[in-house]
């Protein structure tokens, strides 16, 4: 006989092909996979005709036939129990050497084939040609005498049969014994020698060849481990011995090191027939991995808790159905209590009753999605103050998902919800001020386009009251000049006076416009305000009307006030009227006096107006009232709701404008069907009450003194000149400052200069007077103006000791303020006048000499425009001058190099480079030469610094340019 360890070196692949039975196998779609050589000789096939190919397309079969049924069935058992199906007979032809389908019978046999895991991966079909036998029975099923050989060929079945179910169920339970996930083997005898070794006890010791040899001889590294001593002791008391997580090192060749393992085994002893103890059967887990598993947690468990411990946050872990397990020392030492516990039933002492429902469903509902929890909640301190917490919850799974342990830390966050609550109520608070300070920002934009839209309209204004003042004097001036040669004539002085009317009415109207666009000069005086209403109240009751009662309230210790009492008064009665008209002629006007302080909350919602101490004035009708809409447009020049006919609209914007020119501020109130009231409200001051007024009724005296007047407008200035002519005065003229100038500083005697404030050229008026005061200091100035810019005039008020006479003005009122100017000036040696620096550099003056010179002057005129050039060049050729004309800087250079020059006159703007570079280059050679720029600009940047040079801006006045000429060049004699 063979040894068993001859038989196990015989190859399995020789002793498949060599079986005289046919084999086949499938996988699992019944794809043949494999076959031996006799189930291609029974099916007349190649190996390259069936691999890979179904069993059903290479022996074809109706799946409603019987072999069909019958084989698909026992597959689809096999597949779906995992078990061994059997066939006893089962038609089915195969084709034959000829081609020619032959019906054959066979007996059928299904084995599954399973990997390690246990999975169904191939099936073992043994077949076995039953043809003859079973044509046999066929025959001899109808035959008497063969009764005996059908019985014997019965039981030769039934025998057969029983082999093949023993067969089977042997290599059944040897693919089990060897397909087991844990180790086991057979020994047998008292030295313990394998019989039987499976997959698992092979890949455990590291080793194959272990069958017939003893356990010292296959496994010596367990020498000394206790292992052989303990199968000993079993095969000798027949007791069983089971060990869990044993420790044994295994080294299956020196070229290894040595390996720990951990084991679970039970050796259980074999006994035979009488009993006795013939073998032990060993079986066992590998528990390696999970002793190191549950080591390696162990180690983390450790290491998780003494963090735990060491953390200031509360930390708890609970079990997977959400039952505390361990809970860190802080948490004791937080609440004093001795235990702390939390599941779906029960619920810590220390929580919040008000916040336990609310904890048990968001906890059971982690636990019921598996999901982590994030709460807020509230637990009680040892001293029974409850404090704001926030609880997190973090399931531990393992490898297929599932939750292993729930760890959690509950962090103190009592002083941040404090600062949520802080921060939301101060965000509450800030939204009310944003929403607040929103609404006043708007309110701000909206009174700051109205300023800016008055600004813009009384800029308009102001330039229009200029212009039409000027208009207005040549008018007015003329019909008083007309009045004197038609005196008799009752007619003409009946229209001139109606002329006279008219244009009196024009100037009311310019002067509201001057005053809406603050444009308007003030002569301010400290009053109190109680004593100038009772000097209007006459003239309110005259001009309001007996139906309408005017009651006067003035509050006790009312304060001064700096400011224009004729403007007050022209409001006061602007505002009478209004609610006059407002009333229908019937009803009470309140006008009120008394003393407020504007703090910064009023501040807030108004525009352009400081915090302090003002006098009110305000006047409140008992009227129809305003809408909102109306309001909106109250102080807007030429609005009015009056019929048309019936007013100009420029009353409240006269009103406006001179309480904003004084510093002060204006509120109107109104609702319709509830009246109206205006409040004014004036600046207060410290000063005492100025009660000395100026006397405006004095006679209309002339003289014989020298007036100088200078003014831009041709007419206005003609008409003045006859005025003053008429009153006996002497008068030189001018048409503008440096003109004025130029007659000032030729050394004629004057008085008087009479002056417009807003004239064109490089020289203010301002200017004119102050040059003219420092040659003549006795000299009297007196401005006029339809129009004031800030040369004599800031803050909207007159620099002190500036005297003005406003157009358009009567014959009688110049008279007096001519006369009243020039006796002052003799009154005081040298009457101060506001300092106002030129705005370029100033003219170098030389006085005109009253001689000619003796040799002509010769000027060198550069001027690219041909026309501008020929025409200056005739005049001064006809003033006596030498001109030399240069139509650009190259041919000026020539000419400077070979000509006798006296003065250059040239335009700024030239081709090739500028008038100032042509200036420097010819002062190279000629260091003293004077300098005229004359162009359309009002500076020469870079001018500054030269010296001998003057300015006249295009168009300039050919006089002028011969004057300012003379005045520079120092004659050069003849000889």
């Amino acid at each position: 006989m063979f040894r068993l360890t001859e038989l196990s070196e015989i190859d399995l692949n020789q002793l498949f092909n060599l079986s005289p039975n046919p084999y086949v196998i499938l996988d699992r779609e019944l794809r043949l996979v494999g076959m031996n050589d006799a189930y291609l000789a029974v099916t007349g096939r190649s190996r390259q005709e069936l691999l890979g190919r179904n069993m059903f397309d290479v022996f074809p079969s109706e799946p409603a036939s019987v072999p069909g049924r019958l084989l698909r069935q026992s597959f689809a058992k096999v597949l779906s129990t995992g078990g061994v199906d059997h066939l006893p007979l089962l038609p089915y032809p195969i084709q034959g050497p000829d081609g020619e389908l032959e019906d054959r019978y066979w007996s059928a046999t299904h084995t599954p084939i399973k990997d390690e895991a246990g999975k169904l991966v191939f099936i073992l079909q043994h077949t076995v040609d039953v043809t003859e036998l079973h044509l046999l029975r066929s025959r001899s099923a109808g035959d008497a005498g063969l009764q005996f050989h059908t019985d014997l060929m019965r039981r030769a079945d039934a025998v057969q049969g029983q082999n093949v179910a023993l067969g089977e169920e042997r290599e059944y339970l040897r693919m089990l014994f060897e397909q087991a996930p844990g180790f086991m083997a057979v020994l047998r005898g008292p030295e313990h020698v394998f019989s039987i070794v499976n997959r698992s006890y092979r890949t455990i010791v590291g080793r194959e060849d272990l069958i017939g040899k003893t356990v010292r001889e296959a496994l010596p590294d367990i020498a000394g481990q206790g292992f052989y001593e303990l199968l000993d002791e079993v095969y000798r008391t027949g007791t069983p011995y089971s060990a869990v997580g044993a420790r044994v090192v295994l080294q299956p060749s020196e070229s290894v090191p040595p390996e720990e393992r951990f084991l679970d085994f039970v050796y259980q002893p074999i006994r035979d027939r009488d009993g006795l103890v013939s073998g032990i059967f060993v079986q066992g887990q590998d528990v390696t991995e999970l002793r190191r598993a549950q080591e390696a947690a162990r180690e983390n468990e450790d290491r998780f808790r003494t963090l735990a411990q060491s953390l200031p946050t509360h930390v708890w872990t609970a079990t997977p159905d959400g039952r505390m397990q361990w809970c860190n020392d802080q948490i004791f030492t937080y609440s004093g209590l001795e235990s702390f516990y939390f599941d779906r039933e029960r619920r810590s002492e220390m929580l919040h009753p008000d916040d336990s429902p609310r904890i048990a469903a968001a906890w059971g509902e982690a636990i019921r999605v598996g999901g982590r929890l994030e709460t807020e909640i509230r637990l009680r301190r040892h001293d029974g103050v409850y404090r704001w917490f926030i609880s997190r919850a973090v399931p531990i799974k393992n490898a297929e998902g599932e939750i292993t342990l729930w760890v959690a830390t509950n962090t103190d966050i009592d002083e941040q919800k404090q600062t949520e609550s802080e921060l939301s109520s101060l965000a509450e608070t800030l939204g009310h001020r944003v929403e607040e300070r929103t609404i006043e920002l708007e309110r701000t934009q909206e009174v700051l386009r109205q300023s800016q839209k008055m600004e813009a309209i009384g800029n308009l204004a102001g330039g229009i009251a200029h212009d039409f003042n000027n208009l207005l004097q040549v008018i007015t001036g003329n019909l008083q000049l007309l009045g004197r040669e038609f005196a008799g004539n009752e007619v003409a002085e009946r229209r001139l006076n109606s002329a006279l009317a008219g244009a009196s009415r024009g100037a009311r109207l310019a002067s509201q416009l001057l005053a809406f666009g603050r444009r308007q000069p003030l002569s301010p005086k400290v009053i109190n305000l109680s004593r100038l209403i009772r000097e209007m109240d006459h003239l309110l009751r005259r001009s309001l009307g007996e139906a309408i009662e005017i009651d006067t309230i003035v509050g006790g210790g009312l304060w001064n006030t700096l400011v224009d009492p004729s403007n007050v008064e022209n409001a006061l009665l602007n505002l009478a009227i209004n609610a006059r008209d407002a009333m229908n002629g019937q009803g009470k006007l309140t006008i009120e006096l008394g003393n407020v302080f504007l703090d910064d909350e009023y501040a807030r919602h108004a525009f352009d107006i400081d915090v302090g101490k003002y006098v009110m004035l305000a006047v409140t009708d008992t009227g129809t009232g305003m809408t909102a809409d109306i309001l909106d447009k109250v102080f807007d020049p030429f609005f009015t709701t009056k019929p048309e006919g019936k007013g100009t609209g420029l009353g409240l914007s006269m009103v406006y404008g001179f309480v904003k020119q004084s510093g002060g501020h204006i509120r109107i109130y109104s609702e319709p069907g509830n009246g109206t009231t205006v409040r004014i409200y004036l600046p207060r001051s410290m000063e005492d009450e100025d009660l000395v007024g100026e006397n405006a009724s004095g006679a209309a005296l002339g003289g014989d003194e020298t007036i100088l007047v200078v003014e831009d407008d041709e007419a206005v200035r003609e008409i003045t000149v006859s005025l003053l002519a008429e009153l006996g005065y002497r008068v030189l003229r001018a048409k503008d400052a440096d003109s004025g100038l130029a007659i000032v500083e030729s050394g004629v005697p004057i008085d008087c200069l009479f002056t417009d404030v807003v004239m064109p050229g490089r020289l203010k008026s301002s200017d004119l007077a102050k040059r003219a005061k420092e040659r003549l200091p006795h000299l009297g100035v007196l401005f006029t103006s339809g129009y004031t810019e800030n040369s004599i005039v800031h803050g909207g008020r007159l620099d002190p000791g500036v005297n003005l006479l406003s157009k358009p003005y009567t014959r009688e009122t110049l008279a007096r303020k001519i006369r009243q100017v020039i006796d002052q000036s003799r009154q005081a040696p040298s009457p101060g006048l506001p300092e106002s620096p030129p705005e370029i550099t100033p003219v170098q003056p030389a006085v005109e000499q009253p001689s000619a010179p003796d040799l002509p002057i010769a000027v060198l005129l550069v001027e690219d425009e041909a026309l501008i050039r020929i025409s200056t060049a005739d005049f001064l050729q006809d003033a006596g001058m030498t001109v030399v004309e240069a139509g650009s800087a190259a041919e000026a250079l020539a000419a400077g190099g070979s000509q006798t020059i006296d003065i250059l006159v040239t335009d700024v703007h030239l081709p090739e480079m500028s008038g100032l570079q042509l200036a420097l280059k010819l002062r190279e050679t000629l260091t003293d030469l004077p300098v005229i720029f004359a162009t359309g600009d009002r500076n020469v940047p870079g001018s500054e610094e030269l010296g001998r040079t003057a300015l006249i801006t295009k168009p300039y006045d050919y006089e002028l340019l011969t004057t300012r000429i003379r005045s520079m060049v120092t004659p050069r004699s003849g000889g």
